[in-house]
């Protein structure tokens, strides 16, 4: 199973300058993922619509889609007077149920969980932490019942996306308290530098895991990934175990 997770900085580049939501679909095609993650994905931007020339009709996560990934799902997070963004989940396996669950703990910082399965009964969970200490360490608290409620215990298991974690003290907490691997952990015995995508330095970005094999890890940094999204995209590749 190909993973890919990023975080598309609603469609514009690092500076906010140019928006390039069709290269951004470009790219994502080339790395051939089963299963793509996505954070800070628009559903409606009516401000956005009207300014900028080479904007969208339909909601980003279903133009990403395209042809390529037939089944999707969508968790609005941040919702405001013109529009809205959040979470994504876009998958070549068909989608059994999908529901997102709302992490927001301060109105400044509107944040989801979104949790689907697909077939054959994988669960996968698409996750954008806050900015604040305290804020993620709720955050962890509340992933980790909502997953005890939602996912069986014995249920092969993905969580991706931008933990904005760059003190690393959440890190150690998947591994000893819900029992999952992360992905460049098992590669290289850390989490890989994601941010900002010229120069990484943070490591924002993750992707954990239980019930998989790592067969590869690579982080989606230089071109063209370099002048689309602030972030570098991960991509994986993992194995069920049989």
């Amino acid at each position: 199973m190909r993973i890919l997770s990023y975080n598309v900085h609603k469609g514009f580049c690092s500076a906010n300058r140019r928006f390039l939501l069709d290269e951004i679909r470009d790219s994502i095609r080339t790395v051939n993922a089963d299963i793509v993650f996505l954070q800070e994905v628009v559903g409606e931007n009516q401000q956005h619509a009207s300014a900028v020339n080479n904007w969208i009709d339909d909601s980003q996560f279903e133009y990403l889609a395209d042809t390529i990934w037939p089944h999707y799902a969508y968790g609005k997070n941040a919702v405001y007077d013109h529009g809205h963004h959040g979470n994504a989940i876009l998958s070549k396996y068909h989608i059994l149920s999908s529901d997102n669950v709302d992490v927001s703990l301060y109105r400044r910082s509107q944040r989801g969980l979104l949790f689907t399965e697909i077939e054959p009964g994988i669960h996968l969970v698409c996750v954008h932490m806050g900015l604040l200490g305290w804020e993620r360490h709720q955050q962890f608290r509340l992933l980790e019942k909502a997953i005890a409620q939602r996912v069986p215990a014995s249920a092969p298991l993905i969580i991706a996306g931008d933990f904005n974690d760059w003190t690393g003290s959440l890190h150690q907490r998947f591994k000893r308290r819900m029992g999952l691997k992360e992905v460049f952990t098992q590669l290289n015995g850390k989490p890989v530098r994601s941010f900002p995508v010229k120069r990484p330095m943070l490591r924002l970005d993750r992707i954990y895991f239980r019930g998989f094999d790592v067969i590869e890890g690579r982080r989606l940094s230089g071109l063209p990934w370099q002048n689309l999204s602030d972030h570098c995209g991960l991509y994986a590749e993992l194995a069920l175990y049989k």
